[in-house]
């Protein structure tokens, strides 16, 4: 919630002068919540604020799209009769005939152009497929941009998606949005402690004339702070748990953890049964053998209009991404894709010789921890309740960047950014009774196991603490400010 050192601390007695002796409960652990706050706050805050920066930005990255990409989107809806799909897979492939056909994307809704995406292409990176985009109504190519990911999106929306997940870095950048995720929640966590405890001493002291005056300076910074983190600690305790399950180290865990559970997403199988393995013709996007002019149509079986018939009659609606068969031993596989409220996730696979239904998955029969994945991370990226779910994740994300803002103002405003706080005598911990510290120590390293940036820069914090505190003439254990 805080991103710096609360003012609390002027409040607190030095524990210096403290009596020899162990404290209880909150005003045990208040003087370590709030080291770890201040400095989580100063030194992980800047990657929070590139984080909910390029977040504010994704959010409204959605509506920028069709407003950029209008012409490829939209279409006239004429007399609203579309033609049959092979007919117009059959224009693309006319238009674009490299490649191979990896998906193809019906048109959604009325006056909305199909996709038909083609993997191999060259010039286009292999973790995106080339989006060829076709008037429904007349079959005209209206142009072809590159796509990437299950969303769909297009060139700007994907590069904003790459700045906040990895700064256009690849790998290595992923490091700084899961640090960010795995510091959000404890950041969020021990400033709702730090304010909830402040708020309760205020009830306890009664409202004197002094609390009745308004509050000036740096208690003024404090309290529009700590007051908006407490109103929006639910939604960072939720962006933080959301990131970090498709994180590069802690997303891992997730998976496993899941796996373990029997909580793993399912999707339908696209092999017929008894056929031999085959692999698929460009890493991992189905290679379909074609007629010459034929628009990649198989030399025998089904269609794309007679599976799609089919999976209509399984109950798949629009919208709706097609797979064809990646070889003859594989199936079609037919699946719905929205993510906004209620979820359409349904899949079919049918076979291209006779057109039986192989596999049927529904999202009704997901897995709990599947379902929750599935909605939870629809609602970070802002699809699950479009332009309501938009407007939310930028309201967060103005609000988190506002709070960074006056978290480092009320670090100038204590001593013009120079004072780095005072950390603990040695000896604090033992003031800590046994029955809280061992837990707190043990769930605090099963975390960092879990979690394996947060333990890390955890450790580096400790290290840091106890390096000033000898500086300063003290020996230090992570602890109080000034």
């Amino acid at each position: 919630m805080s991103v710096t050192e609360s003012s609390e601390s002027t409040e607190t007695p030095d524990v210096r002068t403290t009596p020899p002796g162990r404290s209880t409960g909150w005003a045990a652990l208040r003087p370590l919540v709030l080291r770890l706050h201040f400095y989580a706050g100063v030194l992980i805050a800047p990657f929070l604020l590139v984080a909910a920066g390029s977040g504010l930005l994704y959010a409204a990255s959605y509506q920028l799209e069709r407003l950029v990409y209008a012409d490829e989107l939209r279409v006239p809806v004429g007399d609203g009769v579309e033609l049959p799909l092979s007919q117009q897979v059959e224009n693309a492939r006319d238009a674009y005939p490299e490649g191979s056909i990896s998906a193809i994307r019906l048109s959604p809704g009325a006056g909305e152009t199909t996709r038909v995406l083609l993997a191999g292409v060259p010039d286009v990176d292999d973790d995106k497929t080339l989006a060829v985009f076709v008037d429904p109504y007349t079959g005209e190519v209206r142009g072809a941009l590159e796509q990437y990911g299950s969303t769909g999106a297009l060139p700007l929306r994907t590069w904003i998606d790459e700045l906040h997940r990895d700064l256009h870095l690849g790998e290595v950048g992923r490091l700084y949005s899961e640090l960010a995720a795995s510091w959000l929640w404890v950041v969020a966590g021990g400033g709702l402690l730090l304010f909830l405890a402040r708020w309760r001493a205020r009830r306890a002291r009664g409202a004197g004339a002094a609390e009745k005056r308004p509050a000036t300076g740096r208690r003024r910074t404090l309290g529009l702070h700590g007051t908006l983190g407490a109103t929006v600690a639910a939604g960072l305790f939720f962006l933080a748990a959301t990131g970090l399950t498709w994180s590069a180290y802690a997303g891992a865990n997730v998976t496993e953890l899941r796996s373990s559970l029997g909580q793993s997403t399912p999707d339908v199988s696209p092999t017929i049964e008894g056929a031999a393995e085959t692999t698929p013709g460009h890493e991992g996007h189905p290679d379909v053998s074609g007629e010459a002019g034929g628009g990649d149509r198989p030399a025998s079986g089904l269609w794309v209009d007679e599976a799609l018939a089919i999976a209509r009659a399984q109950g798949i609606d629009n919208p709706v991404e097609l797979v064809p068969p990646a070889d003859a031993e594989s199936a079609y596989v037919i699946r719905e894709v929205q993510r906004a409220w209620p979820t359409k996730q349904d899949a079919v696979a049918i076979n291209p010789n006779g057109g039986e239904v192989l596999d049927v998955v529904r999202f009704d029969d997901y897995p709990l921890l599947a379902k929750l994945s599935r909605w939870g991370i629809d609602l970070h990226m802002g699809t699950l309740f479009g332009l309501v779910n938009q407007i939310a994740l930028g309201t967060l994300a103005l609000c988190l960047i506002t709070m960074i803002l006056l978290g480092y103002r009320m670090w100038w405003q204590r001593g013009r950014g120079g004072a780095f706080g005072r950390p603990l005598p040695r000896g604090a911990w033992r003031r800590v009774p046994p029955a809280l510290l061992w837990p707190l120590v043990a769930c605090v390293a099963l975390v960092g196991w879990f979690l394996p940036l947060f333990g890390v820069t955890l450790l580096g914090f400790l290290l840091v603490d106890t390096v000033l505190g000898r500086v300063e003439g003290a020996p230090a254990r992570f602890g109080e400010g000034r």
